[in-house]
């Protein structure tokens, strides 16, 4: 499917897989995971980012050739949010930037009203913004609004590998938010992954559950792999589903009936 472009603020993608750097046990791992999911974006907290350290930075195992997608990991605030984004393109990490703005300590979720404001900020600085934000249609159509290049509703509470909890509304953004919807957060499942895709999501972004599986390089094959299965699924257009069962052949021709 090579001519199944994704376009996100002017950069074409022919993977629809998003990986992170966050959770690995061995940070040399990245490359080996990059090559394997086929990612072309990844996300990094700016807060694990030391630009003066000579070793153990994040940065040194992440490919040269990948999209770097900080995100505002930390941030309570669009204020504080808009900040991490300005140090991070000021950094030189690029003007693409994944709002995340959260309060509440115990299930991570996100703020909508405050990353609606962050991403009219930005959007108008010219930052390429991917907000994250629960799977509210109300609030996609403010992130719209906003300017925002895509919108990435959970799946899940963050880190859970819960999977995709949220799968009605997520399908409703899908069906009447023209920008590419990616489920970020909560699937756990390269299955899971696939099923985000045959409903029509433009991508997914998968950290947790490649970081923390047994063989990280394995897993993130199989999300690969997943999510481009998924994506032919959604493409090819899948058949009715159906109350009552239906023949695959038609109900004559019996050795019955020519006795």
């Amino acid at each position: 499917m090579t001519d199944d472009i994704l376009e996100i603020g002017g950069v074409k993608l022919e993977s629809r897989l998003l990986t992170g750097t966050g959770k690995y046990a061995d940070d040399s791992v990245i490359p080996a995971v990059c090559e394997a999911s086929g990612s072309q974006v990844i996300t990094v907290a700016l807060r694990r980012v030391d630009f003066n350290s000579e070793t153990g930075n994040v940065m040194d195992f992440i490919p040269k050739h990948m999209q770097l997608l900080p995100n505002t990991s930390g941030a309570r605030t669009a204020e504080e949010a808009v900040r991490i984004a300005r140090l991070a393109k000021a950094a030189g990490c690029g003007n693409w930037i994944k709002i995340e703005v959260i309060s509440d300590n115990k299930y991570l979720l996100p703020d909508g009203y405050e990353t609606a404001k962050a991403t009219e900020i930005l959007a108008k600085e010219g930052f390429v913004v991917l907000p994250y934000v629960n799977a509210d249609l109300y609030i996609a159509r403010s992130l719209v609004n906003a300017g925002a290049a895509a919108v990435m509703p959970l799946g899940a509470p963050i880190g859970t590998n819960r999977g995709l909890k949220t799968r009605e509304m997520t399908r409703i953004l899908i069906e009447e938010i023209e920008l590419p919807i990616i489920v970020d957060a909560g699937i756990g499942r390269p299955s899971e992954a696939c099923e985000a895709m045959e409903m029509g999501a433009a991508a997914c972004l998968v950290n947790t559950a490649i970081a923390t599986a047994s063989d990280p390089v394995v897993m993130a094959r199989a999300f690969g792999r997943a999510v481009e299965a998924g994506r032919e699924a959604y493409l090819s257009g899948p058949g009715a589903k159906h109350h009552h069962a239906k023949a695959s052949s038609p109900l004559t021709g019996f050795l019955s009936e020519g006795q």
